[in-house]
């Protein structure tokens, strides 16, 4: 009988890496091994099965049709094997063992502080492994295993998820305090001077709920977008560049502090988003992500 060898997940992992960044450096830093040791996984696997899946220049990395083929069957193997191990941590005790986690940059600095230090208090068990990044690469990551759930802002598309909502977050305008100190207690959507509105540049889904929000064809068309974040947008109003948009939560963590501007809220038909927290379908951990939620939601 002839023996059969099979890749192993180890390789499958150094494989997929690869085809997610494109580059042997930044793949070996995924995996949390070196360059020289992903490579080598790499080759071993070509060897076993007989073909070259990945073409090596100096300046590029080319997967072959194959290579193509194989690295999206690899990526569900993968996940196959992470639900065998989410399934034996489900019989377990709730929230427990290893989770990743990914959450948009306009959540990550206002939130996690807040709810960090109950998750280490009441569940000491967990490890909760953070990534921070915008919600197309985090739904991304979901859909393909990388990560085991997202917490977000809704209404955003992340494909077909189960979603625990769990707040929502009022979107407030702010702006540079006038000398005389009087602001009004809200403020019009249809008051907002376009051309003088500062969002957060594409690929952040905030950008998109404040254009939402206002509802104003013009403010899409002649807004600035150039922040990359909401820290560096609230420098530039208070140095008199402009206006922004900014989420309650921010505001409730300081980000206004030690500056002259102010903020009231948004007086529009949708002027907030909602917070959750998203996973994939039929996961064997979805009681725990529950659970997570629960705790979230009133830990905020």
């Amino acid at each position: 009988m002839t023996a059969t060898y099979l890749p192993t997940l180890k390789q499958l992992q150094y494989f997929v890496a690869l085809k997610d960044n494109g580059h042997f450096g930044r793949a070996a830093e995924a995996c949390f091994v070196t360059q020289s040791t992903l490579s080598a996984g790499i080759r071993e696997l070509e060897t076993l099965i007989g073909v070259v899946l990945v073409e090596r220049t100096r300046r590029v990395v080319r997967f072959t049709p194959l290579g193509d083929r194989m690295a999206d069957k690899a990526r569900r193997v993968l996940r196959e094997a992470e639900e065998l191990s989410d399934m034996a941590r489900a019989a377990g005790q709730p929230l427990s063992g290893e989770m990743r986690m990914s959450v948009i940059p306009t959540i990550a600095p206002f939130m996690l502080p807040r709810i960090l230090p109950r998750l280490r208090r009441d569940y000491p068990d967990l490890k909760l492994f953070l990534r921070e990044e915008p919600s197309g690469p985090a739904c991304e990551g979901l859909q393909n295993g990388r990560t085991d759930c997202v917490l977000l802002a809704l209404p955003y598309a992340c494909g077909e998820m189960t979603v625990a909502p769990l707040f929502d977050d009022r979107l407030f305008v702010a702006f540079q305090a006038g000398e005389d100190g009087t602001t009004p207690p809200t403020i019009a959507a249809a008051d907002i001077d376009e051309t003088q509105l500062l969002l957060l540049e594409d690929g952040h889904c905030l950008k998109d709920h404040a254009l939402a929000a206002c509802n104003r064809p013009e403010v899409r068309a002649e807004a600035t977008m150039m922040g990359t974040s909401l820290h560096t947008i609230v420098q530039m109003v208070d140095n008199g560049l402009g206006i922004t948009i900014l989420p309650e939560m921010a505001l409730k963590a300081g980000i206004l502090d030690h500056t002259s501007v102010s903020a009231r809220p948004l007086d529009a038909a949708s002027a907030s988003r909602r917070i959750a927290l998203v996973w994939r379908r039929a996961s064997p951990r979805e009681k725990d992500f529950r659970l997570l939620a629960d705790v979230l939601a009133e830990a905020v």
